[in-house]
């Protein structure tokens, strides 16, 4: 959800503003690839109806080669691997940047030395200068290390104690103290890939992008970033972190966790993870898509009015940066499931059967268009989802088979029956029947809710008029003789 949710607002901004929406996959960091990720991306998407401008071939499929729709292709990191060394190497070369060939066992060692003193490691300004890196070595044993080596990295040579000042569409203006930030790794030799940051600042720079709109979580990146378009010379968009996703209840951030916890999905389509684990999606949860986009828009956007039902046009006109607040958003299911109400009651009968047909089907019914359209025209006020439609009037598609016994217990009685059976028998509507149990002067409820009993299996459900008005007085005798059969009193 959060990932689709900064999607929407880049897409909102986007068009608000004339710009394109532009997908690009990063996929520079080799442990954390998911198969399949990527085509589940872009399905999410085109699902919601976020669509990119730029990024996706006339098939559907991330764009690999360049044309006049995808100028800056391809769009997927690690088929740009060949872009990055080249803008790693200008880094050390202006002094921005340094070899470090420190192995992952050295730097264990450093950090646990630093823990036994009660500190914590942060390779900077600080540390690097004890450190087997470009910097404290000579020339030559640099070059040889180059050569000989397949494991080293190249690191942002952070400054000693420099005030970073930066500003956020959302957050304001942020200072931070370099003395902070350690050094981080731009390029790996390893895989000959980029991390995160030299990737994005490199492609949002060919990619002429303006503004760049991300999760919370990598506001501690910002000053990195700051810096490092300042080392290439580069103009710096502008940049928008947005406030996380939080947990219905108690505090944190919203997890998947959650959602089984409490039922409901976090994902925007069914997704299955590599180990087979599957976790539940909006779509197959039965969600139209304009309400999960519409729900999604309102997770730390406030329009300013007391609208909250908006089209994805009307979200394109009402959206601002500004209007984004800065604290976390609360996720409440139940105000989820009452977005896809109102968007349920918005839909016309016609698709609406349209999308009940399927249901019916699978529940071995086959039925009149015209019929199912009246039906749904009856229930669609008490459903929140399509599904639902079923489990509120499947009998008026088929007998019940079975008979809750609660109810029967408490309302199949001989003399109920016999009453309700005679009230069946000499009357050809709901409502002449209503008044010959009042003209009989019997107990309208005991009645009522034994003929209810025969109908639906139950004592709830569809008021009787309705129910009989549909399957009609023959079918209506039919099942109270089959209760009369299977019902023992």
């Amino acid at each position: 959800m959060g990932g689709v949710r900064t999607a929407l607002y880049n897409y909102l901004f986007a068009k608000k503003m004339g710009g394109d929406f532009i997908l690009r996959i990063e996929d520079t960091d080799s442990h954390r690839f998911v198969p399949g990720a990527e085509e589940y991306i872009i399905e999410s998407l085109r699902w919601c109806g976020i669509l990119p401008d730029e990024g996706l071939d006339a098939s559907g499929k991330l764009a690999e080669t360049a044309d006049a729709r995808n100028p800056h292709a391809p769009y997927r990191q690690s088929q740009r691997r060949g872009i990055y060394r080249k803008y790693a190497e200008q880094l050390v070369e202006g002094g921005y940047a340094y070899y470090a060939f420190d192995t992952a066992e050295e730097l264990e060692k450093e950090r646990s030395t630093a823990e036994a003193s009660g500190q914590t490691f942060i390779y900077n300004a600080a540390t690097r200068g004890s450190l087997r890196n470009s910097l404290t070595l000579s020339s030559e044993e640099v070059n040889s290390l180059l050569q000989e080596r397949t494991d080293w990295t190249i690191r942002f040579r952070m400054p000693a104690d420099e005030l970073v000042a930066m500003d956020d569409i959302i957050r304001g203006h942020i200072d931070v103290n370099t003395s902070t930030l350690d050094d981080k790794v731009l390029w790996k030799r390893a895989d000959e890939l980029p991390t995160y940051h030299l990737a994005n600042i490199v492609d949002d720079h060919l990619m002429e992008i303006s503004h760049v709109i991300r999760g919370e979580e990598w506001l501690p990146s910002l000053p990195l970033h700051y810096l490092l378009y300042a080392a290439f010379g580069w103009e710096r968009p502008e940049f928008a972190h947005l406030p996380l996703l939080l947990k219905p209840v108690g505090n944190g951030k919203l997890s998947k966790r959650d959602g089984d916890k409490m039922g409901f999905p976090v994902f925007p389509l069914q997704w299955t993870a590599p180990d087979g684990q599957v976790s539940r999606g909006y779509r197959e949860d039965g969600y139209f898509p304009d309400a999960f986009v519409n729900l999604l828009a309102m997770l730390g956007w406030n329009p300013g009015t007391e609208q909250e039902i908006f089209s994805l046009q009307e979200l394109v006109e009402a959206f601002s940066l500004e209007k984004v607040g800065k604290s976390g958003a609360k996720f409440n299911p139940e105000k989820a499931k009452w977005f896809n109400k109102e968007y349920l009651r918005m839909r016309s009968d016609e698709e609406l059967a349209d999308a009940f047909m399927p249901i019916l089907k699978e529940h071995g019914i086959s039925a009149d268009e015209s019929y199912v359209r009246e039906v749904v025209t009856l229930i669609k006020e008490r459903a929140n989802f399509v599904r639902d439609f079923w489990d509120i009037a499947w009998y008026l598609f088929k007998a019940p088979e079975e008979y809750v016994e609660k109810d029967a217990a408490k309302f199949w009685k001989a003399e109920n029956v016999a009453m309700a059976g005679e009230a069946l028998e000499k009357t050809d509507s709901a409502i002449a029947m209503e008044e010959y149990i009042r003209s009989m002067e019997w107990p309208m409820g005991k009645v009522m809710n034994c003929i209810r009993l025969a109908l639906t299996g139950s004592s709830n459900g569809l008021g009787i008029a309705d129910i009989m008005r549909f399957i009609g007085r023959e079918e209506a005798l039919a099942r109270f003789h089959r209760a009369e059969e299977r019902l023992i009193i």
